[in-house]
């Protein structure tokens, strides 16, 4: 009975006859990340440029077109619409959670503004209801921009300091 081999008994690869050019080419694939980084800057999302976060309920599906066709007027900005499942929700309850950047020259979104937008979703489902309106002001998200930076440069430190203690 002949078994099936994807691995031969005795193997004699040799990994190091290509290090200059895989090595080469990592040094420009870093090269580049950090080009397109510079050119392009960063994509912070609302937790970190600032913003409110409003959940929705309703009895009726999320749509998330209709939801963005009566936001769209607003002229709110970057508006992030999502539909989130939870078991711990009534049977046939609906839950979307919409997300406003900060406005521009303003500390946070405004309670005119969440009021409109309140206004605007219930068009769309009249049983809606907004059990939760949270914001994050620019203050908060400074830290959260200044700590992820910081978690990030002292990570390789931390490595270092594992390898370390192993020897």
């Amino acid at each position: 009975m002949k078994r099936l081999r994807l691995v031969p008994e005795v193997t004699n690869i040799d990994f190091f006859r290509h290090a200059r050019i895989t090595f080469g080419a990592s040094i420009v694939a870093v090269v580049l990340s950090l080009g397109v980084w510079f050119a392009m800057g960063l994509n912070f999302g609302i937790d970190f440029l600032g913003g409110t976060t409003i959940r929705a309920e309703s009895s009726t599906p999320v749509d998330v077109g209709a939801y963005r066709g009566v936001l769209d007027p607003l002229g709110l900005g970057d508006v992030a619409i999502s539909e989130v499942f939870d078991p711990s929700f009534g049977e046939g309850r609906h839950v979307a959670m919409i997300r406003i950047q900060a406005q521009e020259g303003e500390e946070s979104v405004t309670p005119e503004v969440i009021a409109a937008v309140e206004a605007a979703l219930k068009t769309v489902a009249p049983d809606m209801s907004f059990p939760s309106v949270e914001s994050v002001g620019p203050k908060v998200s400074g830290e959260l921009i200044t700590t992820a930076l910081l978690a990030v440069a002292a990570s390789p430190c931390r490595d270092f300091d594992l390898h370390l203690a192993a020897l």
